[in-house]
């Protein structure tokens, strides 16, 4: 989620992951060194993720729970303050509503007809602790001078390590004129690397990614990573790099040849997490990394992510695709803080605060994610702050969906979310998404209705993918374009049944 923020204690992993959807594919500020990385806040073992923003913001930290509902209330409400779906809270976040969670114009949900309806919000406090990027702690008295004895050993046993060897030569060379060493070659050549090899993909794609620093109009800002997405100039990134900079901030954009532009934002989806900014006055010679296919993404297949850790720009990692199709939920800690769902990409390729907006590449060097979010464990920083890193489980948003969404910003501005028009609730469950009940759990006319579908119904897969609560449903359904046919399974009294639906659609976030 964005992939960089720090906070609470980390929940189990869901229960059983979806199964991977066969039709096509439709993360405040930290301080300069980077920006902190989401975490997951706890949710029961059968819920989605909850993750942190691996970017700039403050840390994207578990919600503590609690479901309500207002008549009403503008979009988003105040998170609650635990997940949604963690404790009871009901709502739709991408199915269209439920009491509970982000609410919309009815009860529940996270943008009414989009991604969440219909509905009110859930009452509650924040996502958790911002994160605070604190200056290395200092060594005790003692360390300096245990790092000191440790050297000094080494250099003793070398020494007379050498002094035996530099004796046996000379004693050799009294009696043999020929050389005893090897010189490297030192030739001008340069040394070569093929095409599939990390360097290689790293060499190649370095120079089109960037660090983006965002600040607000009071100052406060965070860094985060992007990468050229065609020659006019436009970059993507997550929603929670560049939201700083969203009202009157400021933007810049660095390459890794020292080049810094200012960069405006061209669009953003909050729940997506997906940003497009543009630079000023930007070079002509700029060249976009080419795009796969996360589709055809498998798990175990390498994985190269490139970003600012902690402000270390242009650091370059690896590792493999851990598992696919998570559903992962993050926020910031902000009383207005709306969500983020994703079915994402999990990575062990080393992420941390600062590389949120950054590419996932695949061995060939393609792009086939954004690095958005992370679930870590945390320690107590300087000042009692909470820090966290990398332990191996990073979470990125397939690059399919990603690309759309970049489309759509660029075009006009704003993001369109696909939608089913019926509320789900996001309760814990491991059963399905459950529609909710009540007159406006269902739209009239949308989708959902036109299926056959009606409140108290409990959706068990999409196309081919399980569906075992509220959030995962999202987080698939934002997976396909408005206009996609999809065939939903469902269980009424106890049967199931199966039905065709054509996705609905939203525009913008509000």
């Amino acid at each position: 989620m964005s992939t960089e923020n720090e906070g609470t204690e980390v929940p189990p992993a869901p229960s059983a992951p979806p199964v991977p959807v066969e039709s096509p594919a439709a993360s405040p500020a930290a301080p300069e060194g980077g920006a902190p990385t989401t975490q997951l806040p706890p949710v029961p073992p059968s819920a989605p993720q909850d993750t942190l923003h691996a970017g700039p913001a403050p840390a994207y930290a578990a919600a503590p729970g609690g479901t309500g509902s207002a008549p009403d209330a503008a979009w988003p409400p105040p998170p609650p303050a635990t997940p949604s779906y963690a404790d009871g809270g009901t709502g739709a976040y991408g199915a269209d509503a439920g009491t509970g969670a982000y609410g919309g114009e009815g009860v529940g949900g996270y943008g009414g007809d989009a991604y969440g309806g219909d509905g009110a919000a859930g009452a509650g406090g924040g996502w958790g602790t911002p994160y605070q990027q604190q200056p290395a702690p200092k060594k005790p008295g003692g360390g300096r001078g245990g790092l000191m004895a440790a050297v000094l050993i080494a250099a003793l046993v070398a020494g007379g390590l050498g002094g035996g060897i530099g004796y046996t030569l000379a004693k050799d060379n009294d009696n043999n004129t020929s050389s005893t060493t090897v010189s490297a070659d030192t030739g001008s050549a340069s040394v070569k690397r093929s095409p599939g090899t990390i360097a290689a993909v790293a060499a190649k794609s370095l120079p089109s990614t960037v660090t983006i620093e965002a600040e607000s109009t009071s100052g406060e800002g965070g860094t985060g990573t992007g990468f050229v997405f065609d020659t006019q100039g436009h970059i993507v990134t997550n929603n929670h790099v560049v939201a700083d900079a969203v009202d009157g901030g400021k933007l810049t954009a660095t390459f890794p040849n020292g080049k810094k532009y200012d960069a405006e934002i061209v669009g953003h989806a909050q729940g997506y997490d997906v940003a497009v900014i543009k630079l000023k006055n930007a070079p002509t010679d700029l060249k976009p990394l080419a795009l796969g296919d996360s589709d055809k993404v498998a798990v175990g297949d390498e994985t190269i992510a490139i970003g600012a850790p902690f402000g270390l720009s242009n650091t370059v990692t690896t590792g493999i695709i851990s598992a696919k199709n998570r559903p992962v939920a993050s926020s910031d800690g902000s009383s207005t803080s709306k969500a983020s769902y994703m079915s994402a990409l999990q990575t062990d390729a080393s992420i941390n605060p600062g590389n949120s907006g950054g590419p996932l590449l695949d061995a060939q060097g393609s792009v086939i994610g954004i690095n958005s979010a992370i679930q870590s464990t945390s320690s107590s920083g300087l000042g009692g702050s909470s820090q966290s890193g990398s332990i191996g489980l990073g979470f990125a948003i397939p690059i399919n969906q990603a690309k759309y969404v970049a489309q759509q910003l660029i075009k006009t501005g704003k993001p369109v979310y696909a939608k089913i028009g019926a509320s789900v609730s996001l309760e814990d469950s491991t059963a399905g998404a459950t529609i909710t009940t009540g007159s406006s759990a269902v739209e009239t006319g949308g989708p959902a209705a036109k299926a056959g579908l009606k409140a108290g119904d409990v959706i068990t897969k999409l196309d081919d993918s399980v569906i075992d609560s509220g959030p995962t449903l999202i987080g698939e359904i934002w997976t396909h374009k408005p206009g996609d046919k999809v065939k939903i399974t469902y269980k009424r009294g106890g049967t199931e049944h199966t039905t065709d639906l054509t996705l609905g659609s939203r525009v913008g976030d509000s």
